[in-house]
């Protein structure tokens, strides 16, 4: 349900784009994406280890409200259930990650080659917007 809700602003984002900008997005999406992931392979090398994210669930004490037969009701203690998410440390192979590196910045020219055609031909196609 939490995910419905985060995603609700992100539709409604997307709803008001332009079909200019919508044809732009997705033209450059692939490059977007190996950007970001040119980003964090090069902040691995920097800090000489990556960064993976771990969810645990917590327990905090509460007062749960329950409704009885009779209509009346009845508060207890009770545990609430969150999810807390956790940066931890994580060993790589520094040589794997250069070697990651030098092929998404390969990948990347090829792919700013294809985005900048694609985005000349979103702008000829939807003049004016």
């Amino acid at each position: 349900m939490r995910h419905a809700l985060l995603l609700f602003p992100l539709l409604a984002l997307t709803a008001c784009q332009s079909p200019r900008e919508a044809c732009i997005s997705d033209a450059t999406r692939d490059l977007n994406v190996v950007n970001r992931l040119i980003a964090e392979t090069e902040a691995n090398l920097t800090r000489g280890y990556g960064v993976a994210q771990r969810q645990d669930i917590v327990s905090r004490p509460d007062i749960c409200t329950i409704e009885n037969a009779d209509g009346t009701q009845s508060t207890f203690r009770c545990d609430k259930q969150d999810v807390v998410t956790t940066e931890v440390p994580v060993a790589l192979d520094l040589n794997a990650e250069r070697d990651t590196l030098r092929s998404l910045v390969q990948q990347q020219s090829a792919l700013q080659q294809r985005a900048q055609a694609s985005v000349q031909f979103c702008v000829a196609s939807y003049p004016d917007e």
